[in-house]
């Protein structure tokens, strides 16, 4: 019988229920099996532990003698001015990279035949021909003078007083860094979005001014880690400033070495773990700069090692439970 019109029609109830089928329940998504990962992942261990074994049970490292060594004054100083060298040819190789750069993407023709010559001449000579070419400079000039060319001379100066050997193992590498910073520098400043320039044109703003405040900032997250890459071989090319007479890390070790022979083992340790501390502090600076930086680039800034240490611990202690819940 059919309702008359405007009538309500009630519905048998049915009740609800919160708790999926028992079908449902049982089921998991089991991840893909990846049995080529866990193999690669075993012979990695086992030749990492075969390796760590070997290099604390081997008598042959002698680490009751690299401890002696270890901070003693005389690799102590050679540190030092390994650390003085490295920061005196950064900032100017920098300095002078830069210098390069802005010559090298000039509108003038002899600046940037000047500058792309110069780089090519130094990434065309190893380092150590260069530091013992300067280090023989004098035999070549004995005195410079600066004047009027092919003129009279302003005033004049004996260059072997004046070249020390801090003096020439800092030009020699500063004059190496200089060319392979322009070319950092130059690959980070052409890596800015060329409407950045066409914007700060068009506001009317100066030359200096536009690449200070506006190119060089953005320019900087390329740049930073190249240069970072070649401040650490920088580091590690201090190590050539032994040959021409300038007892750095390096030079520390080798002449304790000539003179206790039985030591030489240690001593190279000794030199290979304060270079791998030097490089991790600038490997270190490096991540937190870059990520200063990234500010304004990215959505989110990359965590820092203790944040991933953080959110590992957590993911980890979330799947303890699940497993146990199941």
């Amino acid at each position: 019988m059919s309702e008359p019109p405007g009538a309500t029609v009630t519905l048998p109830e049915v009740p609800a229920t919160t708790e999926p089928p028992k079908a449902l329940t049982a089921q998991r998504v089991q991840p893909l099996r990846r049995p080529g990962r866990w193999i690669a992942t075993a012979v990695v261990l086992v030749l990492v532990a075969q390796f760590a074994h070997g290099l604390v049970t081997n008598p042959f490292y002698q680490w009751d003698r690299w401890s002696y060594w270890f901070l003693r004054p005389t690799i102590l100083d050679g540190l030092l001015i390994t650390l003085e060298v490295a920061a005196y040819s950064a900032v100017l190789g920098l300095v002078g990279g830069i210098l390069l750069a802005l010559a090298r993407l000039s509108k003038s023709p002899v600046l940037r035949a000047v500058s792309w010559t110069y780089v090519w001449a130094f990434r065309s000579i190893p380092l150590i021909v260069v530091l013992i070419f300067l280090y023989n400079f004098s035999a070549l000039y004995k005195t410079l003078s600066v004047g009027i060319p092919f003129g009279p001379a302003f005033f004049s100066f004996d260059e072997s007083k004046l070249a020390t050997d801090m003096v020439v193992a800092v030009v020699g590498l500063s004059l190496n860094e200089a060319a392979y910073a322009a070319e950092v520098v130059r690959g980070g400043i052409l890596s800015v979005d060329q409407g950045q320039h066409e914007a700060a044109a068009a506001l009317g703003l100066p030359k200096g001014y536009q690449f200070r405040r506006i190119v060089f900032p953005q320019a900087l997250r390329s740049i930073i880690p190249n240069y970072v890459n070649q401040l650490i071989g920088l580091i590690k090319g201090t190590s050539l400033v032994f040959y021409v007479s300038l007892l750095d890390l390096f030079g520390s070790a080798q002449t304790m070495g000539s003179t206790y022979p039985g030591d030489i083992v240690p001593l190279l340790l000794v030199v290979t773990v304060w270079y791998l501390i030097l490089t991790s502090v600038v490997s270190v600076i490096q991540f937190y700069v870059e990520r200063y930086y990234a500010r304004g680039a990215t959505r989110s800034l990359p965590p820092t090692p203790l944040q991933k240490l953080r959110t590992g611990l957590t993911d980890l202690r979330a799947r303890i439970r699940r497993e146990a819940a199941v």
